[in-house]
């Protein structure tokens, strides 16, 4: 096995160009697990753990813009937990602290798990995956980078740069459910995010599909009952998280596994509907990702 230490972006590129069956490797997180099980034989392995082009941030108007390269841990504090709060709820639930020091959004978006902690928010938040080869750039909407359970339409010379993420304003929240309180593997996992200037709200769903799911039914009617003002939404009905909670179950594809049956994540996943709504309005909703007042308030007074 040959292995390329890419210095730069270019470098990396002109690598996967003359080896484009390479194993791309960063935090290794995902990768070590498959290579020492003997799942994965790579000829050639292309370390990009050195390049700067994809350790930074940028922010472009309204949408933020992720490199590859960018830790768990790092994710977990400002900014982003206050420009994106469900990715850093969503990166503190990953691993152990070594695992999310060591481990990127980059991997976890070309790994492709359906159980993979990131994917869910940004299928929540509609972003976009950022994917370099030489002479070519190109931006992937998530819906149509995820093709089934790790298959993407990723090229075999591309490489995830960046992850182009929307930034919205409105309250957010992150839930996953395992076999055991930490360091585990989702069984289902969920990210809700409300846009209050668009008025709608946005559910991801994790580990209930071969690929990450929205829920367009359920986010189209709890939309529909919701009070909208300009930094505040209330409810029409006490009742209304248990009923999101059902719908959003309904768009799940749950298979049975050794992590758990189908019907228990279609359980799990309501559950965890039903309390990412409740959680996302314990906080002020001009005011995301910071304590305040609870915005969703029954109707019947």
């Amino acid at each position: 096995m040959s292995v390329t230490v890419a210095r730069s972006l270019d470098e990396a590129l002109e690598s996967l160009a003359r080896v484009p069956e390479s194993l791309v490797l960063s935090g290794g997180t995902d990768a070590m697990v498959e290579i020492n099980f003997g799942h994965r034989r790579p000829r050639h392995v292309v370390a990009v753990d050195r390049v700067p082009e994809l350790a930074g941030w940028q922010r472009d108007g309204s949408t933020l813009r992720i490199g590859a390269g960018v830790t768990y841990t790092a994710l977990e504090g400002p900014p982003f937990s206050v420009l994106v709060p469900a990715l850093s709820h969503a990166s503190r639930t990953v691993g152990s602290p070594q695992i999310r020091n060591a481990g990127t959004i980059g991997g976890n978006v070309a790994m492709a798990s359906p159980a993979g902690d990131t994917l869910p928010v940004l299928a929540a938040l509609d972003a976009s995956i950022e994917l370099h080869r030489v002479g070519e750039i190109r931006l992937v909407p998530w819906h149509e980078f995820f093709v089934g359970p790790k298959k993407t339409t990723r090229r075999d010379d591309e490489l995830v740069v960046a992850v182009h993420v929307p930034v919205r304003r409105g309250p957010q929240s992150f839930l996953k459910v395992g076999t055991r309180n930490a360091m585990v593997i989702s069984v289902a996992s969920v990210c809700l995010a409300v846009d209050l200037d668009e008025r709608s709200v946005g559910c991801g769903l994790g580990a209930v599909g071969p690929v990450p799911l929205r829920a367009p039914a359920a986010e189209a009617w709890v939309a529909e009952q919701l009070v909208w003002g300009g930094d505040t939404v209330r409810a029409r009905q006490s009742s209304l998280a248990v009923e999101f909670g059902r719908r959003v179950a309904e768009a799940s594809r749950p298979i049975d596994d050794h992590r758990g049956t189908a019907s228990f994540r279609r359980h799990a996943i309501s559950i965890c509907a039903e309390r990412a709504l409740e959680r996302a309005f314990e906080v002020d909703a001009g005011q995301s990702g910071k304590p305040g007042q609870s915005g969703l308030q029954s109707g019947a007074q």
